[in-house]
């Protein structure tokens, strides 16, 4: 079942992707595994998929070790600044940086390790009370800001978009992210690569791609229904 699911997503990205006039390669598929077991992303290992996201900072430890080491584990979600500590030697990839001072703890753990470490801002496209990320009006300010870090690259930008029933709802929130994307880019900023726009999970994310997305997030898509108990 995983397989014929993943299969479904990867041809429905390629559709995606031809309907906008966009190469499949330029689209990378994150699989969400959060709360799903090792044995799980095993099996989607096996149809050569090797970047995957997490939620939770523990667990993304926790899998990193009993995983091969060759996977690209993306940190997804919220990330608090007691938790830098326990990823940043082994994601590839942090979409959810939202605040001066998680920029500094990340910057700052970068440095013991001596790496430096690629992050993306996590933008609060449709300014919904109940989520994390900086308004589309202070992003810009916030980059300039933080590419003064040695430590951290700014590779782009992440939204989560609303939860709705039909997808074309989320199409003007794609297309905001995508403008603002562009506009920051022609700014040239100094270690700024704005070369990644995550955006689109399960609901959405064809959409997303025929607006621009580069990284789609998709869990349930791929995983089925998640078990919120473990």
């Amino acid at each position: 079942m995983l397989r014929e699911n993943l299969h479904d997503i990867q041809k429905r990205v390629r559709l995606a992707c031809q309907r906008s006039g966009r190469n499949p390669d330029e689209v990378t598929l994150i699989a969400v595994s959060k709360t799903k077991p090792v044995s799980m992303i095993q099996e989607i290992i096996s149809e050569q998929v090797f970047d995957f996201g997490e939620n939770k900072p523990q667990e993304l430890r926790d899998k990193y070790e009993l995983l091969p080491k060759d996977l690209r584990w993306h940190m997804i979600g919220h990330l608090q600044r007691n938790k830098v500590k326990y990823i940043i030697d082994k994601a590839c990839l942090i979409h959810s940086v939202d605040s001066v001072r998680l920029a500094e703890t990340i910057n700052q753990e970068a440095e013991k390790h001596g790496i430096v470490m690629p992050v993306l801002v996590e933008v609060n496209i449709a300014k919904e009370p109940s989520k994390f990320g900086l308004m589309p009006e202070e992003t810009l300010d916030f980059i300039r800001e933080v590419s003064h870090f040695t430590h951290i690259k700014v590779n782009g930008l992440m939204t989560i978009a609303p939860f709705v029933e039909n997808p074309e709802d989320n199409r003007f929130y794609f297309q905001n992210l995508k403008k603002l994307y562009v506009d920051i880019k022609e700014k040239n900023i100094d270690n700024v690569n704005m070369c990644i726009l995550s955006m689109g999970m399960t609901g959405d994310f064809e959409v997303a791609i025929e607006e621009g997305a580069t990284m789609v997030r998709v869990g349930t898509g791929i995983f089925g229904e998640r078990n919120y108990q473990i």
